[in-house]
């Protein structure tokens, strides 16, 4: 495989890795559970998967990012809203999750498993 096709493989998957909180290594550094990813039959990159804690937390950063501004400062339809969509990446399945979850919207956890009660019965 040429250099650039490799680089723009590599190019191609990079933001899919970053939207994951995943980090790209050199396949000869790839560790048991990283992922290799092969282009044109040759290993071009391996993947670094982040642990399930971590993941909630780079979520959450990207929330942030997208929504321009602190989670907590948000109304509570936005706050709902992203607990909607949070219970459907499974982020409450993770250790804590409701309480990382609860202190990046600046609420309670009692008001997050309201919000996900409040979903589950409407």
């Amino acid at each position: 495989m040429s250099a650039t096709a490799e680089d723009a493989f590599i190019a191609a998957v990079k933001p899919l890795v970053d939207a994951m909180g995943g980090e790209m290594v050199p396949p000869d550094e790839a560790g048991t559970d990283d992922v290799v990813l092969s282009w044109e039959g040759a290993a071009a990159v391996a993947v670094r998967l982040p642990q399930l804690a971590d993941s909630l937390d780079h979520i959450l950063a990207a929330l942030e990012r997208r929504k321009g501004m602190p989670l907590a400062d948000l109304d509570r339809k936005a706050k709902q809203e992203i607990v909607r969509s949070l219970e459907a990446r499974g982020a409450f399945a993770v250790r804590h999750g409701v309480e990382t979850v609860a202190s990046a919207l600046g609420v309670s956890r009692f008001t997050v498993y309201n919000y996900l009660n409040r979903e589950k019965s409407t």
